[in-house]
């Protein structure tokens, strides 16, 4: 299954490059359906007009962003200019404590095609 699927321009192109190797989303009803072997188009916003294409290789579930960063260096999460408050802090812009509560979070292991 394909699935597509938008990205801000910093983390598009850590995947880009090679360092970003673990996409983190909420694990809500569209990340449900993620399976390993399944190709994600991410289009870089805010024009959409460029995409890449990876291959999910893991799935990693975890209650929570910062339970998740226990287990994995910056590194790999985004890119070692960031630290992992820095990251949990945009994270959390997006996915609210409580949503992460809700649902539970989802680390997506990636490597390019």
């Amino acid at each position: 299954m394909e699935h597509i699927m938008k990205l801000q321009p910093e983390y598009y192109n850590f995947i880009l490059n090679g360092t970003k190797r673990i996409e983190l989303r909420l694990f809500d009803e569209k990340r449900q359906q993620i399976k390993i072997g399944d190709t994600i188009i991410f289009l870089k916003e805010p024009t959409l007009k460029e995409n890449i294409k990876v291959k999910v290789i893991g799935l990693l579930r975890y209650n929570t962003f910062k339970d998740l960063f226990n287990d994995f260096d910056i590194s790999i999460l985004s890119d070692k200019k960031m630290t992992k408050n820095e990251l949990l802090n945009v994270l959390e812009q997006f996915y609210t404590k409580e949503k992460q509560k809700q649902y539970g979070v989802l680390g997506i292991r990636i490597e390019l095609i």
